[in-house]
């Protein structure tokens, strides 16, 4: 199960992590509709370099985090810790600000809140799990 849980997410944070450092060096494919906007339409921040690279260069660390145990590079102890945190990380996103983002969301009238919960916040779950379970 472990080697399963290594391979999904090296492989979806290869992928995310991958958007972002395209979002990051200007291309523009989906990144209008990954960040939150109001009823209105107005984005609620607008994602220069600086973010999209800082989160991609994050994601892609996780990789390596999350095949640890292979790679051997920070103890185990320090591994299993920081697995926990990203996890949480991962569920609290899921779960959401109660407003624009996650499970609880009180804006739903946007394109970014049908995508957010058909897709977005199901992975963060998927993560979450899939990280409990490694």
């Amino acid at each position: 199960m472990n080697l399963f849980c290594d391979i999904v997410l090296s492989l979806i944070f290869f992928c995310i992590g991958g958007i972002h450092m395209y979002w990051a060096f200007g291309g523009n494919w989906g990144k209008q509709q990954a960040v939150p906007t109001t009823i209105q339409g107005v984005p609620l921040f607008v994602p220069n370099f600086l973010s999209c690279f800082g989160v991609g260069i994050i994601l892609l660390s996780f990789i390596l985090l999350m095949n640890n145990e292979n790679l051997g590079f920070i103890s185990p102890k320090v591994s299993i810790y920081s697995k926990a945190i990203v996890a949480i990380i991962f569920l609290m996103r899921a779960i959401g600000d109660f407003k624009y983002v996650g499970f609880f969301k009180k804006i739903k009238g946007t394109e970014f809140a049908r995508l957010d919960g058909n897709y977005y916040t199901p992975l963060c779950l998927i993560i979450f799990i899939l990280i409990i379970l490694n």
